[in-house]
């Protein structure tokens, strides 16, 4: 069973990370959301409190398969900042372990160096705060181990590509299908 951990924090986008977390669990994908601002709810972007499963300093990270980051601003503003999921994200690229990043969170990706010379898409405008102008425009882009997606209305296509990546193309579809999608 693949392990996904999506860290958590105020400003996080709710529906990107409520629709990552609810997908990849309908491919029976253990889903771990992970507060990294301590304990108890979080107040997402658009004012929805979220609880996440865990706190991430409690996390063995190594018993993770993938790491998926939720945009928003000022959650990705704190993933910037955490010193944790930075280092994560330097391990999992290392180990070439899946990395997902939607809207703003390819920002982190950046900031972490994990971003060199891969192809990416982000929330538009986004890649100016890279100082990068190749963002692509394509709703999902995949470049080795890295997946990035545009937003909070591209999640569901970003969260079925990573169960085709995984999984393969008839476990996405089968997931697709019973959403109805």
């Amino acid at each position: 069973m693949t392990r996904v951990l999506i860290p958590v924090a105020n400003g996080s986008e709710e529906m990107e990370t409520v629709i990552l977390a609810d997908v990849l669990r309908r491919a029976s994908w253990e889903v771990v959301l992970a507060g990294i601002q301590g304990n108890g709810p979080i107040t997402a972007s658009r004012g929805v409190r979220l609880v996440p499963d865990e706190q991430w300093e409690k996390l063995d990270l190594s018993t993770f398969d993938m790491l998926v980051l939720p945009g928003g601003l000022g959650g990705t503003e704190a993933l910037c900042a955490n010193d944790g999921v930075q280092e994560a994200l330097r391990i999992f690229n290392i180990e070439e372990l899946w990395i997902g990043a939607i809207c703003a969170a390819p920002l982190a990706l950046h900031k972490a160096g994990v971003l060199r010379k891969r192809a990416f898409t982000c929330y538009p405008g986004t890649e100016e705060k890279m100082k990068r102008a190749d963002r692509s425009d394509d709703p999902v882009v995949v470049d080795g181990h890295i997946v990035t997606s545009q937003g909070p209305g591209t999640a569901i296509p970003f969260a079925l590509k990573l169960i085709k990546l995984v999984d393969g193309a008839a476990a996405a579809d089968k997931v697709a299908s019973g959403m109805i999608y």
